[in-house]
């Protein structure tokens, strides 16, 4: 398993703005082998920003980079930048490969 994310310091203005574009947008990941599920998160406000983080399971770091070359990856991320600025800089690109899957009543090896 691969959990890829990127996190946002969405201004505090905006997140409600922030949180429509990604309600409304077409991500296009059901299209591509290996993708598994998608997250929204919403971490802690501090002064005027506030944490999110979109966050993305697949079966491999392989289905991953194999998304980001696709025209699905690009149909995606087509519009991206075209409204106004709704997060101070860049999203920070996460990735992690499992090593520990623990669910209830379960405990494996990735």
């Amino acid at each position: 398993m691969f959990v890829a994310m990127n996190r946002f310091k969405v201004f505090a203005a905006e997140a409600d703005a922030f949180e429509t574009v990604w309600r409304e947008r077409d991500r296009h990941l059901d299209e591509v082998p290996g993708f598994v599920e998608f997250h929204l998160l919403k971490g802690p406000a501090e002064g005027d920003v506030v944490l999110y983080a979109s966050h993305t399971i697949w079966r491999s770091r392989g289905d991953f980079e194999n998304w980001t070359k696709s025209e699905a990856f690009r149909k995606a991320h087509g519009g991206a930048g075209g409204t106004k600025p709704l997060f101070q800089g860049h999203p920070q690109f996460e990735g992690f490969e499992a090593v520990l899957i623990e669910k209830k009543g379960d405990r494996a090896a990735a």
